[in-house]
């Protein structure tokens, strides 16, 4: 017997295309879904590994902060240490140089003269003390003019105390002799 098909076939063939659209539709829909999430995945986990670097550089940024900031403490400390290392080798080399200045004092005191009083601020020197004539006083400026370890002295005042007694005030500098120097 004869197969007659009384539905139209027109019908059916739109029908079978409208499901195959939507069935084409329904796998582009998913597709896209899947590149979207997948897209969207790689991204997200790009953005936190970069955020994890970013992290880690931020920690090893204050870590070595701290140690730059130790640095400099031990830079200034070092310095600390070199300018009292200075200043002691300083002192060291001036500690005889006193001694030479007060040998030179007694080298160039006449007789009859006699020192009440010393002042050294740096390198002027002040004198005040007790003669017997004013021709002592003279002597005492010659040997200090004469000396190699004084220089410019200068007579401030003389004042008679008595009979045969003298007050004076003598300022200097006090220099390196040129031979020490060498």
């Amino acid at each position: 017997m004869a197969n007659i098909n009384l539905l139209p076939w027109r019908a059916e063939r739109r029908q079978k295309r409208q499901q195959e659209f939507y069935g084409v539709i329904g796998l582009v829909v998913l597709a896209a879904g899947f590149i979207v999430f997948s897209v969207n995945g790689y991204y997200s986990d790009a953005i936190d590994n970069q955020n994890r670097r970013n992290n880690f550089i931020t920690t090893e940024t204050k870590v070595l902060d701290a140690k730059i900031a130790e640095i400099s403490a031990l830079r200034e400390t070092r310095q600390q240490l070199i300018e009292r290392m200075e200043l002691i080798q300083a002192l060291q080399g001036n500690r005889p140089i006193i001694v030479r200045v007060f040998d030179e004092m007694v080298r160039a005191v006449p007789e009859d003269l006699y020192f009440s009083a010393v002042t050294v601020k740096g390198t002027d020197v002040n004198i005040k003390g007790v003669s017997k004539s004013n021709n002592r006083v003279a002597a005492l400026m010659r040997n200090f003019d004469q000396s190699d370890w004084f220089a410019e002295p200068s007579l401030i005042r003389v004042q008679a105390k008595g009979e045969a007694v003298n007050e004076f005030e003598i300022t200097m500098k006090r220099v390196q002799p040129k031979a020490a120097e060498e």
